[in-house]
């Protein structure tokens, strides 16, 4: 092994935390000179420690000045390595998660179930890529007893690396639905990258949790061999007495003979195979149902994911942290059924990242929200076709000036589209 990986890891073990952006150095930290598309983290090593680094790992020799700068090839792979070699002086459980839709509902309720009786770790946030999952498992501390990874992709291969790092014992993925088409190329390429946490899995004989009722699932399982599997489908759990019409979600639900009712703050029936998710891995782990679904009642999110916000003049469904043609079809229907007092107003921006993908699936969501809501309002280039059947404007600035003069008020909006229109700026005004 690298010895500057030792050389590291034995200041890091000894509570000197990692940081990767120099605004952010505190006393004692070890800054790792990443570098992006627009930025050399190395030109701030010296900085760094001039504000309280310890240490500056850096992969430009003119950085390395002195003896606090230890020079490495790759700043980004020297991070995932130590994240490895850190992963390997664990032995609790790691659970994997991947999926196009629902991955930080399902881990956020995962982790408030996991909660009631161990101390968890969860990924913070969205830091689910190639630098957030390293970062992630260097969070994790000897008193974690539970890790819950989220792993997040955009290309094939990726969901392999990062499993790699994580090495998740236990996995699961929530979805497979037309997510990044552009970089996976297909649907088929959204399969073949979701499905290597399952492969991973089955060559590290790790345990298995699915949605047996998922037919693309269970077809890509059915070609790996696990140690164990359990299914939160509804041939495991009975679900019924469904109201998604109202503003929270709420369900009957039978676990081994046993009822419940679960009333929750999340919006849209799509969820409950999420909450059947987070119940299974309790169970798996010890947890009794009552205790779970009080935990999945209590969550709310806050996050821009199905968010509600009861404004001073409207009420709004955000949810614009992200958006796919799989969860923005979801998300419209959901709105066309819920049952409002208000007139409902839809304001839908842009999909990104679908490639030539992209007008046909723009299209075939237009038309499903002309057909479902009474107002649309769409924003972005990718929506601009259909500017001549509804509001449309380039983007939210300029929506942002429509509505000095036009306000909307008294309605309840359903506010969806990819975090790159910044839908959710438009908040201050709705």
């Amino acid at each position: 092994m690298d010895q500057s990986i030792e050389q590291v890891y034995a200041k890091f073990i000894k509570g000197h935390p990692i940081c990767t952006d120099s605004r952010n150095i505190t006393e004692n930290s070890i800054f790792f000179a990443l570098k992006g598309d627009t930025f050399d983290g190395n030109k701030f090593a010296e900085k760094a420690l001039d504000n309280g680094a310890v240490l500056a790992i850096v992969d430009n020799a003119k950085f390395a000045r002195n003896s606090k700068t230890i020079l490495v090839s790759n700043v980004l792979d020297f991070l995932q390595e130590l994240a490895r070699y850190h992963r390997n002086q664990l032995e609790i459980p790691f659970i994997g998660l991947t999926g196009s839709n629902g991955k930080t509902t399902t881990k956020e309720l995962i982790n408030r179930v996991l909660s009631c009786k161990f101390k968890t770790f969860a990924t913070k946030g969205n830091l689910n890529n190639h630098i957030g999952v390293p970062l992630s498992v260097l969070s994790v501390d000897n008193d974690i007893q539970i890790a819950l990874i989220e792993m997040g992709a955009n290309h094939i291969g990726e969901i392999a690396q990062l499993c790699s790092i994580a090495q998740p014992t236990h996995g699961l993925i929530t979805n497979i639905g037309k997510a990044h088409l552009e970089g996976f190329g297909s649907f088929e390429g959204v399969k073949q990258a979701k499905s290597e946490l399952y492969k991973f899995l089955s060559n590290q004989k790790g345990f298995l949790f699915i949605n047996s009722n998922n037919e693309i699932l269970a077809h890509i399982a059915s070609q790996y061999k696990f140690a164990q599997q359990k299914s939160y489908g509804y041939d495991t759990y009975q679900v019924s007495n469904i109201v998604s019409s109202k503003t929270f979600l709420s369900f009957n639900l039978e676990i081994e003979k046993a009822k419940h009712k679960v009333n929750t703050q999340l919006v849209g029936q799509y969820n409950i195979e999420n909450i059947l998710a987070a119940i299974c891995i309790g169970q798996h782990f010890g947890i009794e149902p009552e205790q779970a679904i009080a935990a999945i009642e209590n969550y709310t999110p806050d996050n821009s994911r199905s968010q509600i916000v009861k404004t001073g003049n409207n009420e709004v469904i955000l949810d614009a942290y992200n958006a796919n043609p799989t969860s923005m079809e979801q998300a419209i229907l959901n709105f066309k059924n819920l049952q409002t007092n208000s007139p409902k107003v839809a304001i839908l921006g842009d999909m990104l990242e679908l490639g030539e993908y992209a007008a046909t699936e723009h299209q075939h969501i237009a038309k499903l929200a002309l057909n479902s809501i009474k107002q649309v309002v769409f924003i972005g280039d990718n929506f601009k076709q259909f500017s001549n059947q509804g509001l449309w404007f380039a983007n939210h600035l300029d929506f942002s000036t429509y509505l000095m003069d036009n306000p909307i008020q008294g309605k309840t909006i359903l506010l969806k589209g990819s975090r790159g229109i910044k839908l959710d700026e438009l908040i201050k005004q709705l």
